[in-house]
Parts: structure tokens; C-alpha cells; sequence
């Protein structure tokens, strides 16, 4: 009965993995039709943002389902879905990374600070630069929480399920009008994700 019950479990478990996976490789294979614009918008910008980092932030934004790819409306106008062309999406999405990435270097702290502010705002970087100058889960959850959140008015520290296989070890969790803390971190996991499954 234990065997038939573990038989079970483990068939289901890879009927699972079958179809994540598939899904996963028709959403990366959805954002490389992008790939030839974030060359082209790159070509044209001085900056140290690479193809492969942006290709893996709109991995994380929107899979490439969305007009504004990168969800880089709010950083141009300050509204949310005003962005309505790719390419623009993606332009507007490379200058805010690159001005981040280039405060980055000015404070002296790491890039992925400057990947974790896209998501919190450029102001994550001061803050990151006076607690130790390396982006860390722990930073980001406490500027999320302090700063991000009563922000926008959560001021009494609120959460929302938040289930996802990185944030499974880390409470499931995240602050209702505080951003992604985990931003950074699946940004770099979905750069792992896109160049494993760009090969198939």
C-alpha cells in the first residue's frame, strides 16, 4: 500500500515537473522574440546593463505577455500601464536600470542593489549604502516594510501569501503596497532559467 501510494506521488510529481516545464520553455521562448530589440535599444544607449540581465527582468515583469514589457510605465510617467509599445517599454526600462546601475557604482554598492531598486525605487540604493553597501533579503524585506509600504499606506505592516519556490524558506510572504523584496533574486534565477531553456 506504501509503495503504490509513493508510485503515485512520485507520477504525479512528474506529470507536474512535465508541465511547468513546458510551460516555462513557451514563456522563455515568448521572451527571446524580444531579443533583437533589447540589442538594438541597448546598441543605442551607453550602458552597463547587458542583454541577458534584461532579457531575464522581462522574464520576471511579464513574461513578454504584456504591451509594456517591462512594466516600466510608473518610472516614465508615474502611472501605472501608460506605456503601450515595446519598444518604448523596453527603452524606458534600460534607463532606469542603467541610472540605477550607475548610482549603484557611485555609492559603491553591489549591482544587484541596482536590480532590487527597480523594483523599490532609486532610494533603496542610499539605503543599501549605509547598511553595509550589498543588497541583501534582509535589507530589502526591512526597506519593503519601513519604507515602501507605509509609503503607500500600509503603515501597520500588513502581508499577503506570497508563494513562490524562493520565498518558500522564507515565510511565503510579502507587504501588502511593499514591493517585490524578492525582486533581485528572481531576476537572477530567471537568468539561470532563461539560459537553460533558450537551448531547447
Amino acid at each position: 500500500m506504501i509503495k503504490r501510494i509513493i508510485k503515485i506521488f512520485f507520477c504525479l510529481l512528474l506529470v507536474f515537473g512535465i508541465y511547468k516545464g513546458y510551460h516555462i520553455h513557451r514563456d522563455v521562448k515568448q521572451v527571446m522574440t524580444y531579443r533583437d530589440l533589447v540589442r538594438e535599444v541597448l546598441a543605442e544607449e551607453d550602458t552597463s546593463a547587458n542583454e541577458d540581465l534584461i532579457l531575464a527582468m522581462i522574464y520576471t515583469e511579464t513574461k513578454g505577455k504584456e504591451d509594456d514589457v517591462m512594466q516600466a510605465s510608473e518610472s516614465a510617467t508615474g502611472q501605472t500601464n501608460s506605456i503601450t509599445d515595446n519598444k518604448e517599454s523596453i527603452r524606458q526600462g534600460i534607463l532606469t536600470l542603467s541610472d540605477n546601475l550607475r548610482k549603484a557604482k557611485d555609492k559603491k554598492v553591489d549591482s544587484w542593489t541596482a536590480v532590487q531598486a527597480y523594483n523599490f525605487g532609486q532610494d533603496y540604493i542610499d539605503y543599501v549604502a549605509k547598511n553595509g553597501g550589498k543588497n541583501s533579503l534582509d535589507l530589502a524585506r526591512q526597506y519593503s516594510k519601513k519604507v515602501v509600504a507605509p509609503s503607500l499606506g500600509n503603515v501597520t505592516g500588513k502581508t499577503y501569501l506570497y508563494l513562490h519556490p524562493i520565498s518558500i524558506l522564507h515565510g511565503s510572504e510579502l507587504y501588502v503596497n511593499g514591493g517585490n523584496y524578492y525582486y533581485s533574486r528572481l531576476v537572477e534565477v530567471n537568468q539561470l532559467i532563461m539560459k537553460l531553456f533558450s537551448w531547447f
